[in-house]
């Protein structure tokens, strides 16, 4: 099937045109959209073409060579270990430790939002292990989403990537309006003092952010620029806004009541875990180093140090900030706009708020800019795939930047964070992470356990049943423990030594089918298992209207795929030569897509990567 009524000759030249073109094919360039028939034709093959999106996984050299020949021109790789850590703590730490520790500390765990921190702390880190090993040895722009495509497939990939993308908008948003409540303190005014209120428009809703707005235009500009240029400007903000956190921790110990901590934990494990969930909104942003691995120098050394380095930094000063904060004020005072700065002046530190309010609008701003970059190489890759308009894959060659993607995805972003407020932004980009987080764990234990062509059948089966059983038990666990009660335990002594046991299985009776070539995360099975158990935990405790706007967007993104997205990536899929039929027949043709897209000849061993 030739996509955009290329010949077949051309088929490849076809595909790599595309996505910098400037016609009327920029958006739907595929066979299916050519003209009515050709889409009334595609819709009745809907249910072949989803069995086969859902079957097919991508390989390593395909992410690495013809996805990135869809943007004509290559990513600069200009990038280094030292620069990745400072681009992981400038992603982090931002409006997630200034806004939402006081918001947590108060409605739920009380000075106990230390354990909270670090309960998502280790969530994060045993996914960071995860993202370490696929970064290392598939070194593209698409991060999770490319590194679902190879393991679980086109479909979950599409489910993944839409919950990526909006991850980043909601997360960029959040910042955005944060970044509006900082500046407030800084001008000595009250953080809503610079919004204006729609009456007419739901609470949630009305309280619309034109800083934000303006705010997320300029980190457009830095982000289309340059990457090295925005990796600089990452560094020097970065280094100010250590300075300040390292001042807010020793001056908030300083100024420490023990008192404080009468009361540690009010609202019990419950609260703990609660905070936990939301605050797991504070760790986002490590992901988008592992974006950037396709402008990496060195991407076996530089992007575990990078990762793993800015991780370790960012949970430590966490649970400092945290501590400092709760021992300065009793929770119950707690200011959950701007924390840190009110903190200071009821201790009688009133110019220290002004030092506190620009660190945290530094730590934004980078929080910002970081994950401007990130996305935009989210969704560069995902247009590469035709998931989305190819319009978006677009390299720009004097810039070596993704110009439209970037532009298309601070455009939703300044929109959201117009109009919506900070707390149910928080827990809707809380789900969408904790769910890509658990997705990549899963396809590290697919990847470590099953290649096509050397893993038998009965191995198969049983790493099949071993997940299914990991999955079940934690939502099990999960499950129980939002609708149960402070002192119900009964559920767990099934459900906990259920996925014990199905992770042992895993380790004892299904043998490794693929090493790690150049990095890869210790004791497997154990801890992505484990991160898929603390993920869906978590996932637990999150509140009831966040799951219903999560199944809206889901549906939203299903609707999109059955009548566009599937048929586009199918037909690029197809004159690409990744699922030739010449080349595997029957089960296995669904399985892999094949490595080469360059030769029509048969592949005499399609299962070699």
């Amino acid at each position: 099937m030739g996509g955009g009524g290329s010949g077949d000759g051309e088929d490849n030249e076809g595909i790599r045109r595309r996505g910098c073109s400037c016609s009327k094919d920029d958006f739907l360039p595929e066979e299916s959209f050519q003209s009515w028939g050709n889409y009334a034709r595609a819709l009745k093959e809907t249910p072949f073409r989803l069995k086969d999106r859902i079957l097919t996984r991508s390989h390593d050299s395909t992410e690495l060579h013809e996805m990135k020949a869809r943007s004509q021109h290559e990513m600069k790789k200009t990038l280094n270990w030292w620069d990745l850590i400072w681009f992981g703590i400038g992603a982090v730490i931002g409006a997630g430790i200034f806004v939402l520790t006081g918001l947590e500390a108060k409605d739920h765990a009380g000075p106990a939002v230390v354990l909270s921190y670090v309960v998502s702390g280790v969530s994060a880190m045993l996914s960071v292990f995860c993202y370490t090993e696929f970064a290392v040895e598939i070194p593209v722009a698409g991060g999770s989403f490319a590194y679902l495509r190879v393991e679980l497939g086109d479909f979950m990939a599409f489910i993944a990537a839409g919950n990526i993308l909006l991850e980043y908008v909601i997360g960029g948003a959040a910042v955005a309006r944060a970044w509006t409540s900082y500046f407030a303190t800084l001008c000595n005014k009250q953080p809503e003092d610079f919004r204006i209120i729609a009456h007419s428009l739901p609470d949630a809703y009305g309280h619309l952010d034109p800083i934000a707005v303006v705010v997320t235009s300029v980190i457009c500009i830095l982000a289309i620029l340059s990457t090295k240029g925005s990796s600089r400007f990452n560094y020097i903000a970065s280094i100010i806004h250590v300075i300040v956190i390292l001042f807010i921790i020793i001056a908030g110990f300083s100024k420490a009541d023990t008192k404080n901590y009468a009361n540690f934990a009010p609202n019990g494990a419950r609260g703990i875990f609660q905070a936990s969930a939301v605050l797991f909104f504070a760790y986002v942003g490590f992901d988008a180093v592992s974006t950037m691995a396709e402008e990496t120098k060195n991407p076996a050394r530089d992007i575990p140090i990078g990762l793993v380095g800015s991780m370790l930094i960012t949970t430590v000063a966490y649970c400092l900030l945290a501590m400092a904060l709760c021992l300065m004020q009793p929770y119950s005072e707690i200011n959950v706009d701007a924390p840190f700065s009110v903190a200071f002046e009821a201790a009688g530190w009133k110019w220290a708020k002004y030092l506190v309010a620009a660190g945290a609008l530094k730590g934004m701003t980078t929080v910002l800019l970081v994950g401007a970059v990130g996305q935009a190489r989210y969704l560069t890759h995902i247009a590469r795939t035709h998931m989305m308009p190819p319009w978006l894959a677009h390299v720009n060659g004097k810039t070596g930047t993704p110009v439209n993607a970037t532009i298309v995805m601070l455009t939703a972003t300044a929109i959201i964070a117009f109009f919506t407020k900070l707390d149910v932004l928080s827990n809707l980009l809380s789900i969408s992470t904790l769910f890509i987080f658990m997705l990549v764990a899963i396809a590290l234990l697919v990847r470590r356990y099953y290649v096509s062509g050397v893993t038998t059948m009965l191995n198969r089966i049983k790493l099949i049943i071993c997940l299914t059983l990991i999955l079940s038990s934690s939502i099990g666990t999960a499950a129980y423990w939002g609708l149960s009660g402070e002192d119900d335990w009964i559920g767990y002594c099934v459900t906990v030594p259920i996925w014990l046991l199905s992770t042992v299985s895993l380790w004892f009776f299904v043998p490794h089918a693929r090493d790690p070539k150049l990095w890869g995360v210790p004791l497997v099975p154990w801890l992505p298992s484990l991160s898929i158990a603390i993920n869906v935990f978590l996932l637990g405790s999150i509140d009831k209207a966040s799951f219903e706007r999560f199944g809206i967007w889901t549906g939203l993104l299903l609707l999109y795929y059955f009548f566009f997205g599937l048929h586009a990536s199918y037909d690029t899929a197809k004159a690409s030569k990744e699922n030739d039929n010449n080349d595997v027949v029957g089960w296995k043709k669904m399985e892999e897509g094949v490595v080469s897209s360059v030769s029509t000849k048969p592949n005499p061993n399609p299962n070699l990567a």
